[in-house]
Formats: structure tokens, C-alpha cells, sequence
């Protein structure tokens, strides 16, 4: 009797939950009916519709399976969070943070543009294939390290930024064939039928009924693997049956509604923090938790932005509603669980000679800018700098000099922060302090009347200190645990993610600059800005040198680095500025989408540059060569077309550090 009373009061907080988050939801659909001639009408609409009368149509057809989908595809994803969640043991999976939806979206945008005949056998194959492929790269990338927590979403992150790198290189050159999808996929949930719903609910229902016959083997995964296994459990299968449920279960949804973001994060992370703790508690409360929440995103959606004259996607408010929720939740997320910390860091050996290592990037720096400014492609093919061609130096020379410094900038910011804050996650891309930035810089390119670029950077620096400010406020008081800072900055991206999803899908005929200067374009820089841009970088990296001490010193602890004379404080507030200064020059000029201050530093610590000093340096060399040569591939690969530096960096760097990570 104790027992029953105790899962009683257990079940009783996720219940309450689900109850207070619903009431919302049947108050905005109950003024909708209202507004619409009142619930038995809505209900007459729904079960036996007139077909003489408009509103009844409209209900039949669009309302109620409007509000269906959201229901089922809030459930879907909720379920699938749950399940990979349960199978990695790690509160920051999700069908976002793995790659799974961006994965899908890929699958089928080529799939639109090379093999169209491939969408009437269905589109959740297409979508399936490829968020299968998209999360058996995560897996392959993190097998070597356990399944590490960090290295997983390290994984996760880094397979995200590739496959949106390579969805905007297909969106940048085929704008028009691939214009429907931006609308959805940023997740639009209108409906003019019950296709969707049709469609997608026995899929669910199917993967439900499957994810209830696998609860007692699943549960089993809360042990650690060697208890597991002594009960007979096969972990290899068992993950692989979750992972397979959860990414078809992802893959449905993507394929009928497109990307709805942070709702399999968020809903199983609430109903675990208001006692959920059973597997089978979390499933049952998380599909109704993320049912509601959906739906109740999209009913405030048309209750209070359905008269704009722009379609707002559900999925893009969804993630922008959802980051401060998950903020919130940040701080109270025990995301060790029962295993110890792994260290994610690179482990590399130090080089036995830095000097000569930073010698050689620097040769090679020198050549790959020799390579840019002497060798390039013509209407009669290749050709060479000679005095007869000359003037092409003014489009060359600037191109070189931003790609470089920015290069610069995003790797002195990526080493400041990894060595501030013992992370080797942390970057400008990682930690949402260059989408922060790109967020004040967009709203200040459409809101400012002719911003000058000047303006620009102080809009940019002040985005990316308040990137910083936030990213201080969550986490200081937990000591900067890598797991917190990271869920931090993919709370922050969805913001920038759901505010570019807005703009381009409203038709703003800006809306196709902004996709160029997200990927990362030196085309538009002109000589005068070059200049600007490269002795910003000069000046700032100046700066940044005779701080290494400090970085040597304030990974050991506060302890030590007050007893050796630091004041911390100062010290992290002086690093903090410059890493927003670096980010706001870079990002106004390359955008946020290359991660350039991840890779960077640690290809240099890969090579063996582990002092902060050598380090330093070394990532400023790896950052300049990867720009320079990426901004040169890029003029290069599909002549005479133009496709961006951080774009290719994006490309290059990505396939690269997954090597690398692979490594470890």
C-alpha cells in the first residue's frame, strides 16, 4: 500500500504538469471555435461537415487537422527524444541535437533538386535514409570514446553544422526549385486536408506500440553496461532498436511537417525534472507534454500572428519559445546521471619542436596566399598573374585579406575560449556567442535605416557580449560544466535559427542576401574594408598575445590561479570582451555559419601545440590557412560561379574534424 501511494505521489508532479500546460491549449481552442460559431459547430465541422458552408469547410479542412498534426507530430518527437535519451543515457539527445532532423531535411531537399521521381515512393523513406545516415555518423564518430555524453553531442553538433552547410550550398544555388521548402522546413504545420494526418498517425502509432514492447528491455539501460550485461541483456541490438524507433519516428514527422525544433529536448527534460523518473512515466507524460506543447505553439501562433501579412512557420517559433524554456531549465538539469564525467579533450602529444611546427603553418600560409593571388580560372581556363592582368589584384587582394583575418579572429576567439574555460567545445560557433552576434546583426541590418559598418560591428559586439552575459549568468554558479555551457549554446542557436527561418520564409527580397552572407561570402568586401577588417584582426590578436599567461594559469582552478597572483574576475571579464570584439569583426564579415573557432584550435593542439603561447599562434595560423584556401576553393570549384569561403571552410573543416573526432 506504501509503494502503490508512493508511485502515486511520484506520478502525480508529470500529471500536474501536463495538466497546468494543456489548460492553455483548451482555452485557445475554445476561443477559436468561439470565434467561429462555438464548440458544437466545431464539433458538427470535424464529425458531419456542410459542404455549403464556408466555415465548415474551413474547420473540416484546415483547423482540426491542423491541430491534429500538432498534437501527433508534438507526440512523435517527444516520444523519439525520450527513446534516444534513454539509449545514449544522455539528457541532451534529441532528433535536433544528433543531427536525425537535419539529416532528413537534407535527404529531401536533394532529393527535390536531383531525383524527384524518388518522392512518390514517400517521403518519410527519403527523410528516414537520411537521418539514419545522419545519426550512424554520429555513432560512428562517438563509438571509439563509450558513447561519451559530450563526445555524442560533440558529434551531434558537428554533423549538424556540416549538413546545414551543405542544405545552404543546395538553397544558395537553387533558390527558386527549392523555395517552397523553406517555409517547410522550418516546420509549417497548415493543413487543407487530412493527408498529413492520414499519413502520419499510423506511423506513430506503429513506432508506439513498438516503443511500449521494448519498455522493460530499454529500462535496463539505466544500469551501467556491465550490470547490463550480466543480466543477458545484448546492448549492441537493444541500442540500435531504440535508435532505429526513434529516427523513423523523427523521419515521419519531418517528412510531413518539416523541422520542429527543441520540443524532443524539451518535453522529456520537463516531465524528468517534475519527478518523472520510470522509463515508462517519461514516455507516457513526454508524448502528452510534447503533444501539448506543440499544439499550444501553434494555436498562439494563429490566435496572435495569424493576421501579419508573412506566414511564420510553428517549427521557428517553436524553437524560439522553446530556448528560453530550456534556459530555464538549464541550471536544474543533473546531466552526469549515475556515470562519471569523461573528458572529451583532444589527446595528442606535445610537439617536440613548436617553433619549427609554427614556422612551417606559416610557410604554408604564405603559400596558400601566394595561391590565391597568383592562380585562378579565366573564360579561357587557367592562368597566372602576369603584367598584363594585373588589375585582377583589386578583386584578389581583398578577398585574401578578409578571408584571412577573419579566419584569425574566429580562431583566436575558439582558443580564448576553449583554454578560459577548460572546454574543448567551446567556440564562438558552439556556444551561440557568433549566433548571437549574426542575430544583432541581422536585426540590425533590417531595422537600422543604412547601417554603416561601423555600426554594424558595435551592433554584432554588443549580440555577442550578450551571448556572453547569458552564457555566464546559466552556468557560473555550476562552475562551467562543458555539458551545461553546451546545451547553452544550442538554446542560443535555435533563437538564431528561428529568427532566419522567419525572415526567410516572409519573401523579403533581402532574404537571399542574408542566405549569402550566412554561408560565409567575401565576394562584397572591397579593399577599403579589407584593410579595416585585417588590422582589426592584427590589433585585437595583438592584444590577445600577453594574455597567455593567464591562460596557462586559469584552467588549473581558481585556487591556484589566485595564488599565483590573478585576479579572476578581471582577468575573465578582459577574455570575455575580446573573444565578443573577435567574433562581431569575423561574423559581420564571414557570417556564423563556418566554424573555423572550433576546428582551429584544435587541429593546432592535434599537431602537438598544447602551451597556451604555441597554441595561440598555431590556431591563428590553422584559422588564416583554412580561410584563405577555402575562400580560394571556392572561387575555383564550379567557375564562374561564386560559392562562400565559410561555406567551403564549413565543408572542409567539418569533414576534417570528424576525422579528427573519430580519432580520439
Amino acid at each position: 500500500m506504501t509503494t502503490t501511494s508512493h508511485a502515486a505521489r511520484r506520478g502525480l508532479s508529470p500529471a500536474l504538469a501536463c495538466l497546468l500546460l494543456s489548460l492553455p491549449l483548451l482555452g485557445l481552442a475554445w476561443l477559436d471555435l468561439q470565434a467561429q460559431g462555438g464548440l458544437a459547430l466545431g464539433l458538427k465541422a470535424l464529425l458531419s461537415p456542410s459542404f455549403e458552408t464556408v466555415d465548415q469547410l474551413l474547420l473540416h479542412y484546415a483547423w482540426w487537422p491542423r491541430l491534429s498534426i500538432a498534437l501527433l507530430a508534438g507526440g512523435g518527437l517527444a516520444l523519439a527524444g525520450v527513446l534516444l535519451q534513454q539509449v545514449l543515457r544522455n539528457p541532451l539527445a534529441s532528433p535536433t541535437t544528433l543531427g536525425v532532423a537535419s539529416g532528413a531535411n537534407l535527404a529531401l531537399m536533394a532529393a527535390t533538386l536531383l531525383t524527384p521521381g524518388l518522392l512518390t515512393v514517400g517521403r518519410e523513406w527519403i527523410a528516414l535514409a537520411g537521418g539514419g545516415l545522419a545519426v550512424g555518423l554520429v555513432f560512428t564518430l562517438a563509438w571509439r570514446r563509450g558513447l561519451a555524453p559530450i563526445v555524442v553531442v560533440l558529434a551531434g553538433l558537428v554533423v549538424n553544422l556540416y549538413l546545414g552547410a551543405l542544405s545552404t550550398a543546395l538553397l544558395l544555388f537553387n533558390p527558386d526549385a527549392l523555395s517552397g521548402l523553406l517555409i517547410w522546413g522550418a516546420g509549417s504545420l497548415a493543413q487543407n486536408g487530412w493527408d498529413g494526418v492520414a499519413t502520419l498517425w499510423p506511423r506513430l502509432a506503429i513506432a508506439g506500440l513498438l516503443a511500449v514492447f521494448l519498455l522493460r528491455p530499454l529500462a535496463v539501460l539505466e544500469l551501467d553496461d556491465a550490470s547490463a550485461r550480466s543480466l543477458g541483456v545484448s546492448l549492441k541490438y537493444l541500442r540500435l532498436a531504440g535508435l532505429v524507433l526513434a529516427v523513423f519516428m523523427t523521419a515521419s514527422v519531418v517528412s510531413v511537417v518539416g523541422i520542429i525544433g527543441f520540443i524532443g529536448l524539451a518535453a522529456p527534460n520537463i516531465v524528468r525534472l517534475a519527478g518523472a523518473r520510470r522509463l515508462g512515466e517519461r514516455l507516457l507524460w513526454g508524448v502528452l507534454l510534447g503533444a501539448v506543447l506543440l499544439a499550444t505553439t501553434d494555436l498562439l501562433l494563429q490566435h496572435f500572428l495569424g493576421g501579419l501579412p508573412i506566414l511564420i512557420p510553428t517549427g521557428a517559433v517553436t524553437g524560439a519559445l522553446g530556448a528560453p524554456l530550456l534556459m530555464w531549465l538549464i541550471p536544474r538539469l543533473r546531466l552526469h546521471g549515475n556515470q562519471a564525467p569523461q573528458p572529451a579533450g583532444v589527446a595528442a602529444s606535445r610537439h617536440p619542436g613548436p617553433g619549427r611546427l609554427i614556422t612551417r603553418l606559416a610557410i604554408a600560409l604564405l603559400l596558400a596566399v601566394g595561391l590565391g593571388l597568383l592562380l585562378g580560372q579565366g573564360m579561357h581556363g587557367w592562368y597566372g598573374l602576369s603584367p598584363d592582368n594585373w588589375e585582377v589584384l583589386q578583386w584578389r587582394v581583398p578577398r585574401v585579406l578578409a578571408a584571412a583575418a577573419s579566419g584569425l579572429m574566429l580562431a583566436v576567439a575558439g582558443t580564448l575560449l576553449q583554454r578560459l574555460s577548460a572546454n574543448p567545445m567551446a567556440s564562438p560557433e558552439v556556444l551561440g556567442i557568433s549566433g548571437g552576434c549574426a542575430i544583432a546583426l541581422i536585426l540590425g541590418i533590417f531595422l537600422l535605416p543604412s547601417p554603416s559598418s561601423g555600426m554594424l560591428v558595435g551592433v554584432g559586439t554588443l549580440g555577442a557580449l550578450a551571448t556572453l552575459l547569458v552564457l555566464v549568468l546559466l552556468n557560473g554558479r555550476s562552475g562551467f560544466v562543458p555539458e551545461q555551457l553546451l546545451l547553452t549554446g544550442v538554446a542560443i542557436g535555435a533563437l538564431f535559427d528561428a529568427l532566419r527561418s522567419v525572415i526567410l520564409s516572409a519573401g523579403d527580397p533581402r532574404g537571399q542576401q542574408v542566405i549569402a552572407w550566412l554561408a560565409g561570402s567575401t565576394y562584397y568586401v572591397d579593399l577599403t574594408s579589407a584593410l579595416v577588417v585585417g588590422t582589426l584582426a592584427t590589433v585585437l590578436t595583438l592584444c590577445a598575445l600577453p594574455l597567455t599567461r593567464w591562460l596557462d594559469i586559469l584552467p588549473l582552478g581558481a585556487p591556484t590561479s589566485r595564488a599565483l597572483g590573478i585576479t579572476l574576475n578581471r582577468a575573465r571579464l578582459l577574455l570575455l570582451l575580446l573573444v565578443a570584439l573577435l567574433t562581431a569583426c569575423a561574423t559581420l564579415v564571414v557570417g556564423p555559419l563556418s566554424f573555423v573557432g572550433l576546428l582551429a584550435p584544435h587541429m593546432a593542439r592535434l599537431l602537438g601545440l598544447t602551451r597556451a603561447y604555441p597554441h595561440l599562434l598555431g590556431a591563428a595560423l590553422v584559422g588564416m590557412l583554412l580561410m584563405v584556401l577555402a575562400d580560394w576553393v571556392g572561387r575555383q570549384i564550379i567557375f564562374p560561379f561564386d560559392m562562400p569561403a565559410g561555406l567551403i571552410a564549413s565543408l572542409i573543416g567539418g569533414a576534417y574534424f570528424m576525422w579528427g573526432l573519430r580519432r580520439l
